[in-house]
């Protein structure tokens, strides 16, 4: 598959060892435009420094990998076990979430060289056959962290959109390109029997554990947009009054909605009679088609009762995707802005579901430190599917759910209509 920069998409089948090398590069490109006082930016507790994120990815193989089965291996810095845990209880003490900021020591080259430390000790390991693992376990833990580092790198940009926000001179972290202007398309909808199907990660390749077990799921007919809502219905949804209609709104999200004073998605703002928005390219006039980004599930909820619809389950929206080809921008393409030209499921931004992030029957969590990777997580939360423009491409699969708490924006959230046939 080639990517939008000319690259050449690997295999899904690639190996371990290539996986992780190519995982690794991808993190350090998307931090060379940085300098290091970009590096240590954390604008909310929800978000943590470039550098950070930088070294707890490392931290995780070093953790779940080398320590364990690599004999003879020896930490860069004991210390570091402390700063760059995140939430794995059974590994260890943690520093405080919402001061990683503070973390001015190690340096960005520390941290470097700590990565390079642990890439050099896991390619040594490999190469001299030397790791305590049976079977093919050593390659599942390299995947699992190469796919947790992915994960890492949608969070370091979206992170750094955050931070670069709060600075007046909003800044880019790519180089701004023309102005979008998007030819507006009609919605139209997809139509599904419903039934008795399935659902959840089939077996083949990678999936985290949340993804299964695939279970049976029964649907009513349903129907589904045939794309993202846009921006020019969202502008519509408030000219209409849909921020001030508290009959559209859950109590809960109301209350949100009051105390933080929301009247927009978050980056806008209204300049020279038009809205604009803040983007990892800078400033720029809102698109009219594109997708809207950056939506909380309590205002996608208001914004599909305005429309007469409702959001889809996540059952719903994984059987209309299982079918479909994965299109769309993602983050190795470096696009890294919403940007919606195409219909389909996949890309561009988060979609909202009505369904809560909780176990699939028969849910089981791995043993071990490793185990609280999702299970934990499982409560409080709702699931979003399809990618965003900043999802690595090789994370797009039906199956993959990803969860936030309904009041959250700083990601790359909107949303696609449903309804019943």
């Amino acid at each position: 598959m080639t990517l939008l920069d000319g690259r050449t998409e690997p295999s899904r089948e690639a190996s371990a060892s290539d996986l992780f090398e190519k995982t690794r590069a991808q993190s350090l490109a998307l931090a060379a435009p940085l300098s290091d006082e970009d590096m240590g930016l954390q604008s909310m507790e929800d978000a943590s420094p470039p550098k950070w994120h930088l070294a707890h990815t490392t931290w995780f193989f070093e953790e779940f990998i080398l320590k364990p089965s690599l004999p003879g291996y020896r930490p860069r810095d004991d210390r570091f076990a402390l700063l760059f845990n995140s939430y794995y209880v059974q590994a260890g003490p943690r520093h405080t979430r919402s001061r990683r900021g503070l973390l001015s020591r190690p340096s960005v080259p520390d941290v470097l060289s700590y990565r390079a430390h642990v890439e050099d000790a896991l390619r040594d390991g490999l190469d001299r056959d030397a790791f305590e693992l049976e079977g093919d376990r050593l390659d599942e833990l390299i995947t699992l962290g190469c796919h947790h580092e992915m994960q890492h790198q949608e969070l370091l940009v979206t992170d750094l959109l955050n931070a670069f926000s709060y600075n007046p001179l909003l800044p880019a972290y790519r180089a701004p390109g023309p102005a979008q202007v998007s030819a507006v398309s009609t919605p139209g909808w997809t139509c599904h029997d419903g039934g008795l199907i399935e659902i959840g990660h089939d077996g083949t390749g990678f999936a985290y554990d949340c993804e299964g077990p695939r279970h049976k799921v029964w649907l009513e007919p349903y129907r589904l947009a045939d794309r993202p809502v846009t921006n020019g219905e969202w502008i519509a949804f408030m000219e209409d009054g849909g921020y001030t209609d508290q009959t559209l709104w859950l109590m809960e999200g109301w209350a949100v909605k009051e105390q933080n004073r929301w009247d927009s998605p978050l980056y806008w703002w209204r300049q020279d009679d038009a809205w604009w928005t803040f983007t990892l390219q800078g400033p720029r006039p809102v698109d009219l088609a594109a997708p809207v980004v950056h939506v909380s599930y309590y205002e996608a909820d208001a914004f599909a009762r305005w429309a007469g619809h409702r959001l889809p389950t996540e059952a719903e929206w994984e059987a209309a995707a299982a079918a479909t080809r994965i299109q769309g921008n993602f983050l190795d393409s470096g696009a890294l802005v919403p940007v919606g030209r195409r219909p389909g499921l996949w890309g561009d931004v988060w979609q909202w579901t009505s369904s809560a992030f909780s176990p699939y029957p028969g849910f089981t969590p791995p043993e071990g430190a490793i185990g609280e990777y999702n299970g934990k997580f499982m409560v409080n939360q709702m699931v979003l599917r399809g990618g965003s423009c900043a999802t690595p491409q090789r994370q797009m699969r039906a199956s993959y759910r990803t969860f936030f708490y309904p009041h959250q924006r700083w990601q790359m959230l909107g949303l696609r209509l449903a309804g019943d046939q």
